[in-house]
């Protein structure tokens, strides 16, 4: 863990760098030709869109209840992300913390350098992912913090500006986590497992929850560089709350890029590695990355749901047959996460590292 104890370099808030009204980014914002987004990406983008699901059919008849399960099982399988509309999260708390958040990365800087992170838990406000020197760097700013397990929450290290803004994530963290609980059993049930042997396998009660508060602020030359890097998430399930007025999300689809485009009062789920993992890769998590915007300021909330963090997950034995053995070793989400807070993101490259021999 030494080596995760400090940044290599001075941290530079993106948001600093915006105010300042510079008409060019800094060269270690600028990403390889290879990497950067095309024109195309920035001002036309592809407007395929990922499933959208109403989970509202879950509570209905026999009928709707399993098309809406198929619906869910198919995303997970083909897509890796979809969106979900009335999913039972109360609209008013989604727009709170949407505004709450905006108010907060509009603080004086000071006060929110009050809160800066280090790399030995990334909790707090910080702007680079990674601790290796010299890499290029996305062009956003963060806040990240711990809802679960309880031992772990500190709630001191949470942000007390805005003034409501602790309960606000209290009472949003509360509501996301039962969303979580019920397409955890719908993943189980469609891979024809109990319906809790997922929630079992993430460590039942004791399981993992952090948030990510992503700003974006505008950028003088958003063809040069990414807001987010393309990654994989590295937990089990990511429920992001999107800026449904500013698009800046897109996922991998077939060797493209697609520009997700929210739904009013949505939300945008997609699996992680720890999903695919522990499905044996029936269900897969795919790379996507955030591009950014020159005329206008992007802010998402990504709520994280992750095992124990000492628990080793592995494929589910009721999923290993003769014809489709283990396709990975077992690994704790701890030993796990040390990758991406060592090289920052790196597409599938972390759980391609799993693959058993």
């Amino acid at each position: 863990m030494d080596s995760l104890e400090a940044w290599p370099e001075p941290v530079v808030p993106v948001q600093s760098l915006a105010e300042k009204d510079i008409e060019t980014i800094p060269n270690n914002y600028i990403k390889p030709e290879s990497e950067r987004p095309s024109l195309t990406d920035v001002s036309h983008p592809n407007t395929l869109r990922i499933p959208v699901i109403d989970l509202g059919g879950l509570a209905e008849g026999v009928v709707e209840c399993r098309a809406t399960m198929k619906a869910i099982s198919d995303a997970c399988r083909d897509w890796g992300f979809f969106q979900v509309v009335n999913h039972g999260v109360s609209v008013e708390l989604m727009s709170k913390m949407k505004e709450i958040w905006r108010a907060f990365f509009h603080l004086p800087m000071d006060q929110k350098q009050s809160y800066a992170n280090s790399p030995t838990t990334y909790e707090g406000y910080g702007s680079r992912l990674g601790v290796d020197k010299d890499t290029i760097l996305d062009w956003g700013d963060y806040f990240y913090l711990h809802l679960l397990p309880f031992a772990i929450k500190n709630p001191n290290k949470w942000p007390s500006l805005p003034s409501s803004i602790r309960e606000t994530i209290e009472e949003y963290g509360s509501e996301v986590v039962k969303l979580c609980e019920l397409l955890m059993k719908v993943m189980s049930l469609s891979l024809g497992l109990d319906v809790g042997d997922f929630q079992e396998a993430f460590g039942g009660e004791e399981v993992g929850a952090c948030m990510r508060v992503n700003y974006y602020p505008k950028c003088p030359q958003p063809e040069l560089t990414l807001g987010l890097s393309p990654h994989s998430d590295p937990g089990g399930l990511t429920v992001l709350l999107p800026d449904h007025h500013v698009q800046g999300l897109q996922v991998r689809k077939a060797g493209s890029w697609v520009t997700v485009q929210p739904l009013p009062n949505s939300f945008i789920v997609n699996i992680g590695d720890q999903i695919q993992v522990l499905s044996n890769a029936v269900y897969k998590s795919v790379e996507h990355r955030v591009i950014v915007n020159a005329e206008a300021e992007r802010i998402s909330i990504a709520f994280f749901y992750n095992p124990k963090s000492d628990l080793p997950v592995g494929p589910a034995r009721q999923l290993i047959t003769p014809d489709r053995p283990p396709l990975y070793r077992s690994m704790t989400f701890n030993e796990y996460r040390l990758y991406i807070r060592k090289k920052g993101p790196r597409g599938k490259s972390q759980v391609e590292s799993l693959k058993a021999a």
